[in-house]
């Protein structure tokens, strides 16, 4: 009889998101006509469920000992041979019922569809070791959008689960060193420094918190502030001499070279300056009733192409210049637009695209322009289609699939119009950004010409150039990325002929001073979190890491938002300018 009922089962799959709003996209791709229930939609195939973030984190020490949530130091370092998880109370109902349907005996086979990274990885898996499921197929579902073609393309071709343990094994190595580090070292410090930190600031009680990646962004914020409160501006005097008659006279600047009597002089600054004005001026008296000629003349061409594309970093940091807003919070407009279908998966460290992509880019080109009714972007395309600009990128250095993880770079699905509408204005602005980056790279390069100049009096040599765009290429979409026309310049400039006596007009002496480093704000600590390897002064060390950064894309902005939490720095909303804190909230 029991053989009899098994039979007639229907078996079915289930398939788990990250978030309820990613599972209606699914169930709308499967056309199932599900069933909306307490935590899940079900239809004749399918029950499609969600995680809300994680949904399981690790045990704190007391969980393992009853003495460890008190902070001494014999208890230290805390080790454990098995590491223990437990439920998130406030997520706990949605985990039962996430265990319940898994658990059932016509679910066959379980299509994981939690974000296409380390962290959605991490958050299905302590999921599946929680509730410990046996006796199921697995299936991975990778996407870079969530478009209905790449949805579909994601669940036909959905690899087994097992060819991402390499992934899962460093989400769980990543976690399990945060938490080590985290536990040991707060508990370590905050037992030695504690106390004494506690009386200087007149708490009562404070606790030092230690994270992997959290510190060390702190040591950068910290660092650079100390070299900006030590700085000491240094005041230097440069030699401009002013060239030339009536309306074709030319600024140039004086630099000592191997020729000039300052040559070794302990009265420079630098190459181009002086310690004191008065050694200035008396060398400036020197070149009284001297002959000006025109040693050299240079002139070339020069092309720029457009800049890569957006990775979450390079997008992170330009909303930042752009709108001040914070990194969280660029992110979290990205992600928006991914699920609404506008533009490819946010957290990546690519800035290209892979060869895959670049041989069906022109889906993405023709969705833009049926579907994007903005008149700026359709007057860029419209110039594409007449200028018969090249869409084969395949040999272009926009298209690195040895640059490629997980993702490749953000750009617009040319998909996902129908919801452009109910866009907040921002949202608007930043998708506008992602679609010009990503068009620009079809235009051809701005060209520019150059002029440069060397004028001799008597073995001291003087400085000029001059530079202008002859082309604006992808400059055109690009505005603000614009460089400076200095058409007026180069005109006087182009004039002159090597070897030619010139008219000295007169000299000034232009007060220049050193000046401090900038402060990160918080879009420049993202980009110096994601370049962090150059900053270690080990050259041998540097060299083994190079290219590596601190964090990844999906938590560094957390990361920033984290340490403002805990009030160990400050941003200013308006500039978002990062200062470290003189001192911690109480009864953090």
């Amino acid at each position: 009889m029991n053989k009899l009922l098994q039979r007639k089962i229907i078996l079915k799959n289930i398939l788990i998101t990250e978030k309820p709003s990613v599972a209606m996209e699914f169930s709308k791709v499967l056309k199932e006509n599900g069933i909306r229930k307490n935590g899940y939609i079900e239809s004749t195939n399918w029950v499609i469920t969600w995680c809300v973030g994680h949904l399981v984190t690790m045990s704190y020490p007391e969980k393992y000992d009853e003495k460890l949530k008190y902070w001494r130091l014999d208890t230290l370092p805390f080790m454990p041979k098995e590491y223990k998880y437990e439920i998130i109370p406030s997520v706990e109902k949605q985990y039962n019922i996430i265990k319940e349907l898994i658990t059932r005996d016509d679910i066959d086979c379980v299509y994981v569809a939690t974000d296409s990274g380390r962290e959605g990885e991490y958050i299905y898996r302590l999921v599946e070791m929680q509730i410990g499921i046996k006796n199921k197929q697995r299936r991975r579902v990778w996407i870079d959008s969530q478009t209905e073609e790449e949805i579909k393309r994601g669940i036909e071709q959905a690899k087994p689960l097992e060819e991402y343990n390499s992934l899962s094994d460093s989400a769980y190595l990543r976690a399990k060193e945060d938490y080590l580090i985290g536990i040991n070292f707060s508990r370590l410090l905050s037992i030695i420094y504690g106390k004494r930190l506690a009386k200087d600031l007149g708490e009562e009680k404070i606790s030092i918190s230690v994270g992997r990646v959290m510190t060390c962004v702190l040591g950068m914020v910290v660092s650079r502030e100390r070299e900006i409160r030590n700085f000491v501006k240094t005041p230097y005097y440069k030699i401009v001499g002013h060239f030339g008659e009536a309306e074709n006279i030319f600024s140039a600047e004086w630099k000592v070279d191997e020729k000039s009597i300052m040559w070794d002089s302990p009265k420079l600054y630098n190459d181009a300056g002086f310690k004191q004005e008065k050694d200035a001026k008396e060398f400036i008296n020197t070149f009284q009733e001297k002959k000006a000629v025109v040693k050299e003349v240079k002139k070339n061409k020069t092309k720029e192409k457009a800049p890569l594309l957006f990775n979450l970093a390079e997008i992170q940091n330009e909303c930042t210049k752009r709108f001040k807003i914070k990194p969280d919070e660029t992110l979290e407009i990205i992600q928006n637009l991914y699920e609404k279908k506008l533009v490819t998966y946010p957290r990546t460290d690519a800035r290209v695209l892979s060869t895959a992509v670049a041989k069906v880019i022109s889906k993405n080109l023709n969705g833009i322009a049926k579907g994007f009714k903005n008149e700026e972007i359709q007057k860029y395309i419209r110039k594409m289609v007449d200028e018969k600009y090249s869409t084969d990128l395949i040999k272009t250095k926009y298209v690195d699939d040895s640059k490629i993880t997980d993702h490749y770079a953000i750009i617009p699905t040319g998909q996902g119009y129908e919801n452009y509408d109910k866009l907040l204005d921002l949202h608007k602005q930043i998708y506008a950004l992602i679609v010009k980056r990503f068009l620009s790279i079809f235009y051809p390069p701005a060209e520019f010409s150059k002029i440069s100049v060397e004028i001799d009096i008597e073995n001291e040599q003087f400085f000029t150039s001059g530079k202008v765009c002859t082309s604006l290429g992808y400059l055109e979409i690009l505005k603000d990325s614009q460089k400076e026309n200095s058409q007026e310049n180069l005109e006087i400039l182009n004039k002159l002929k090597k070897s030619q006596n010139i008219e000295i007009a007169n000299f000034e002496i232009k007060t220049s001073e050193t000046t401090p480093p900038s402060r990160y704000n918080s879009g420049s600590i993202i980009l110096a979190m994601e370049n962090a390897g150059k900053l270690i002064e080990d050259e041998e060390l540097r060299e083994q890491i190079k290219g590596a950064g601190i964090g990844t894309s999906a938590t560094r902005a957390e990361i920033i938002k984290k340490l403002e939490r805990i009030n160990y720095i400050s941003i200013n909303s308006k500039t978002q300018i990062i200062t470290p804190t003189i001192k911690r909230r109480k009864n953090i």
